[in-house]
């Protein structure tokens, strides 16, 4: 039995086939009609989400499967006090696959290791997110027909933003991939990803503040909002929260091929005047992750199609 904890759970030749099955799904989903006939996914959600349980949902419903489960800890056993461990032991019961989300960081870890059904990692704290870094790497792939020898740009907030710490860890082992990392001070990407994946395995990166000092050399720029719910005040959130705004006229200054990427939701780092510009590709990847979800799940019950 396999779980998904982290990106790197699947080797680069996986996640190959990983993306071929998802561009099969979207080119032929009436193929994957009824490959989940009397399956269920289990969607434990201790933490507010729309995207990622709805598309975990979607991705079960389209497959033929069936979808059973919580979508905040107050509408679960864990507001009387239930362990994570005895949650999914009692959901195993239930179901075939399970997609959990938590606010705290190796919450999955633990589940995986009492669970008897695989476990999918919907986001744990701010440290992993590996289906929206799935879902990223099948976005950029079908953008551009490749995922080496290019420059990403990943925006906004780098400290606290599971969905950008995921993405470096996967995107590290492709060649000639380079990062310039936008943020203020306060939200630097962590020393501890710079030197230990960055600095460690020679990637090439440049920090800037400055949004516009970043667009002209981008083939993709990865915006991200400033999170709310990681901050311990409101007053530092209120002084980050609009520290960038990519609107039209910072457009004018990126590639013509350059396509803008963000995990949603967003608040107001990205105007809504950008929508209409051909390279704002966000509403799509979320598309795309309803294609990249229902390939995970085949592959995790290990379902011949």
């Amino acid at each position: 039995m396999r779980h998904l904890m982290s990106p790197l759970d699947f080797s680069v030749e996986e996640l190959d086939k990983l993306m071929e099955m998802a561009e099969d799904i979207e080119a032929n989903p009436e193929k994957y009609a009824h490959v989940c006939d009397g399956k269920k996914l289990a969607t434990l959600f201790y933490e507010p989400s729309t995207r990622t349980r709805l598309s975990h949902e979607a991705a079960m419903l389209n497959l033929g499967g069936s979808v059973l489960g919580f979508s905040s800890a107050d509408s679960s056993s864990a507001s009387k006090g239930e362990s994570v461990a005895d949650t999914i032991r009692i959901i195993s019961c239930y179901a075939d696959i399970c997609a959990m989300r938590h606010p705290k960081e190796g919450a999955a870890l633990v589940a995986c290791a009492h669970s008897s059904i695989p476990v999918i990692n919907a986001g744990d704290g701010g440290h992993q997110h590996p289906t929206q870094t799935l879902t990223d790497l099948l976005t950029i792939h079908s953008l551009k027909g490749r995922l080496d020898n290019m420059t990403i740009g990943l925006c906004g907030d780098l400290k606290f933003g599971r969905t950008v710490h995921s993405l470096i860890h996967a995107l590290v082992r492709y060649p000639n991939v380079k990062f310039v990392l936008i943020s203020p001070e306060e939200l630097k990407l962590p020393g501890y990803i710079r030197k230990d994946v960055l600095d460690r395995q020679n990637i090439e990166y440049r920090e800037v503040v400055r949004l516009e000092d970043a667009l002209p050399s981008l083939d993709i720029l990865y915006m991200t909002r400033v999170q709310k719910e990681r901050f311990f005040n409101e007053e530092d959130y209120v002084r980050m929260k609009d520290f960038y705004i990519l609107d039209s006229k910072k457009m004018e200054l990126a590639p013509k091929d350059m396509h803008v990427l963000h995990p949603l939701p967003r608040v107001n780092e990205i105007s809504v005047e950008v929508d209409s510009d051909p390279r704002a590709a966000y509403f799509k990847q979320a598309q795309y992750g309803v294609y990249i979800r229902m390939a995970l799940i085949i592959t995790l019950l290990n379902i011949e199609v």
